[in-house]
Formats: C-alpha cells, sequence, structure tokens
C-alpha cells in the first residue's frame, strides 16, 4: 500500500509515527511522512518518503499568529498537492494535525488517527482530561466529576463547531459529534493499557495498541562510576525553559553517595550553568533506549514519551509535572501503582530528593515498573498497528 502519515510538532508527536512508519516500511508498504523539516533527516534514515510541513505560528508571538482552526484550513489547502501526488490508499494522522487528515478526506482518501499517549475522550465519571486527577474510586467520587460534566461539554462542544466551520469551508459536511478530529473507523491509541482508565465501551475502531517508541540516532555517554542505583534525570524538551526541574534534582541529589545521577539538558538552552558534583554526570543529550533499562528511577516531567520509554526499560519514573498533558500523564501512572508523582507547586530540591527515594525505598513501584516492561517486551505496538491498518485500508 502506499500510506501517507501526518504529524507536525514536537518529539511527543513526531516521533511515534517515525515509529509507525518504520513498521510499516518493514512490512514492504510505500510510506511518505509529512513533518517538520527538522526531523527530514531521520525520516529518510528510516527508508520514508519526506514531504514537508507547513510550520505557522498558532500560538500569540511577537510576529503575526493564526489560531490553531486557522492553521489547519490553511494547511490542509496547502496538503492537498502532496494528497493528489501520492495519491495514497491511507492516510494516518496524529490526533494535533488535522491538516492531512483533512485534505485526505476532501480527496476521498480514507483516514486513521494516532493518538501518541492516552485516550483523551471523557468516560461518564472521569475527571476531566489534563487536570491531572486520579479516576475516582468511589460511586460519591464519581458524582462529584459528573457535575463538571457541563463545563467539560460547553469546551469540547466549541471545539466541535470550530472544526465544522472548518469543515464547511473545506467543502466537507460536519462531523456531527464531538472529537470529530478522531477517526471512527481506527484510532491507534499508543499507550500501554495499563495507564488506561477502565471504561465501560469504546468505540468499535478504537485500539489500545501500546507506546510507539523511537529516537533518533545518538552518541554513546559515560555514565558516573560506581555500582550504586543509577537515577535519570530527564527534563522536558518542550516545558520548562528555565530547567526549574533540572536543578531542583542536581540540588536535592547532590549529596547523596547511595546513588549515581546521569542529568540532560536535552539540548535546550541552560539560561545560567548547573553546577553538579562529581558523583553526577551532567550531559547536552542522550540515549534514552540505551540508558534508561540500567536505570533504576527517572526523574521527568511526564512528557508521554519518556514516561512510557521508563517503564518500557524497567526504570521507576519520578514525575513532576510542568504543562500540557504532564498532570494528566502523572496521574495515570501514580493510578497505576508504577511511579511516583511530584505536585508542580511543590517541585523543588527537597519534593524531588523525596520522591526519587519513596520511588527506590518502595519494592512495590519496581515491580509494576518490571511488570510493564515484561508487557512491553511481549507486545510489538508497531506490528500491531502496521497489521491494523493494513485490515482497515483493505476493507
Amino acid at each position: 500500500m502506499r500510506i501517507l502519515l501526518g504529524a507536525f510538532g514536537d518529539p511527543g508527536h513526531a516521533f511515534p509515527m517515525l515509529a509507525l512508519g518504520r513498521a510499516l516500511r518493514g512490512r514492504g508498504h510505500d510510506v511518505t511522512i509529512q513533518t517538520w523539516e527538522r526531523w527530514r533527516a531521520d525520516a529518510e534514515r528510516e527508508g520514508l518518503g519526506f514531504a514537508a510541513a507547513p510550520e505557522y505560528d498558532v500560538f500569540p508571538t511577537q510576529g503575526r499568529h493564526l489560531r490553531p482552526y486557522e492553521a489547519a484550513l490553511r494547511a490542509a489547502r496547502d496538503t492537498a498537492p502532496l494528497i493528489e501526488e501520492l495519491r495514497p490508499d491511507a492516510v494516518v494522522a496524529d490526533i494535533l494535525t488535522l491538516a492531512p487528515a483533512l485534505a485526505a478526506e476532501v480527496a476521498g482518501v480514507r483516514v486513521a488517527t494516532l493518538i501518541p499517549h492516552v485516550d483523551p475522550r471523557p468516560s461518564p465519571g472521569f475527571p476531566p482530561y489534563s487536570l491531572g486527577a486520579r479516576l475516582p474510586r468511589t460511586a460519591i467520587g464519581r458524582a462529584l466529576w459528573r457535575t463538571l460534566d457541563p463545563l467539560v461539554l460547553r469546551g469540547v462542544e466549541q471545539g466541535r463547531r470550530e472544526l465544522d466551520e472548518t469543515r464547511t469551508r473545506l467543502g466537507l459536511g460536519p462531523s456531527g459529534r464531538v472529537h470529530g478530529g478522531i477517526s471512527r473507523t481506527l484510532a491507534l491509541v499508543g499507550t500501554f493499557p495499563q495507564l488506561e482508565y477502565p471504561r465501560a465501551q469504546r468505540d468499535a475502531g478504537t485500539h489500545v495498541i501500546g507506546p510507539l517508541l523511537w529516537e533518533p540516532p545518538t552518541t554513546p555517554v559515560e555514565l558516573p562510576p560506581g555500582d550504586v542505583p543509577l537515577v535519570l534525570v530527564a527534563p522536558s524538551t518542550a516545558q520548562d525553559a528555565q530547567h526549574r526541574l533540572l536543578r531542583a534534582a542536581v540540588e536535592g541529589l547532590a549529596d547523596r553517595d547511595d546513588l549515581r545521577v546521569l542529568a540532560t539538558w536535552n539540548d535546550r538552552p541552560l539560561p545560567a550553568p548547573v553546577e553538579t558534583p562529581a558523583t553526577m554526570r551532567l550531559v547536552p543529550w542522550l540515549s534514552y533506549a540505551a540508558v534508561m533499562p540500567l536505570c533504576a528511577a527517572v526523574v521527568c516531567h511526564g512528557g508521554h514519551g519518556t514516561l512510557v520509554r521508563a517503564l518500557a526499560s524497567g526504570a521507576v519514573p519520578v514525575c513532576a509535572p510542568a504543562g500540557g498533558d504532564m498532570a494528566e500523564n502523572a496521574a495515570r501512572v501514580a493510578w497505576a501503582g508504577a511511579g511516583v508523582r511530584i505536585p508542580r507547586r511543590l517541585t523543588g530540591p527537597r519534593a524531588v530528593r523525596l520522591g526519587v527515594l519513596r520511588a527506590l525505598g518502595s519494592p512495590g513501584y519496581a515491580q509494576r515498573a518490571r511488570e510493564l516492561r515484561h508487557w512491553a517486551l511481549e507486545h510489538d505496538p508497531g506490528s500491531t498497528a502496521s497489521a491494523l491498518v493494513e485490515r482497515w485500508a483493505s476493507t
């Protein structure tokens, strides 16, 4: 088959789509990915065709910016010639990448959705997505959360109206439903099933496949010497510009001679130098796939890609959310008993220190992380997703 993948965005969205592209390419399909120019070399290294995605300012900046659905409309029109040129049998679009999905629908090409994190769609009794609240354990708790349903509904209804206005301007009919940007016929949820709250029912086309893991090639780094437990500090690639978590972790763990600490700033500018003791090593970038299996714990913001990589490696995550869906991810891992959550307002040296000591001192966390690692070894999300795409596209 000829398949077009679309993921405009940072690593949390581009990397899972590259993993899917690699899996589809490995099964003999002709795969092109439309994404940002910064991922061109990575896509081509995986044997994928590359199409540069339009890049617009979609949040307030000093220059002119577009509202999200204005950007989606413009990008869909810009993507139409690509659809005409490739004539794909199917398009798989990231949940936040509406342009190739809309352009494909205009051209009569079927569209699937990749959700590269937990499923954001609500269910009765669930707390609002991204709030960072855990699933209630009692009927009273579920009833209390239902009191917020009208407020949540107003938000998703506004999203439906804006999407339907965009569809109308492209000559498409209204979606007729909330979360209309998610395909009804095939939605791939790229997370551990153990992080998904139980639902009374799911759309027949929705499948939880496990995390799609991918990373660019990276030069090996030297680990701190010794044989005591290794802790990795892996901050977000998109949040926390002042590196508050990195500094808190370095300071909070500086005097622990019973731990080795490896930290990275992930090639994001450091506003000021970070002083580290001899027991620590600070590097600009590293391979999570190579380092995390050696770690006992991973201090992170709770970005989904970092979180599931840690769990797939058997390391206990210690999450201090910064923004976006991080609070939700941290709540899910705490609910699953696989990691420790630090409230954002408390993020500091003492809280990070206590979080790491709790992660390492409570055997239940390590046991649960090992269970998820075993699940990851027994399942291949790329193969699962590819088989679902093949079956869906051929019916």
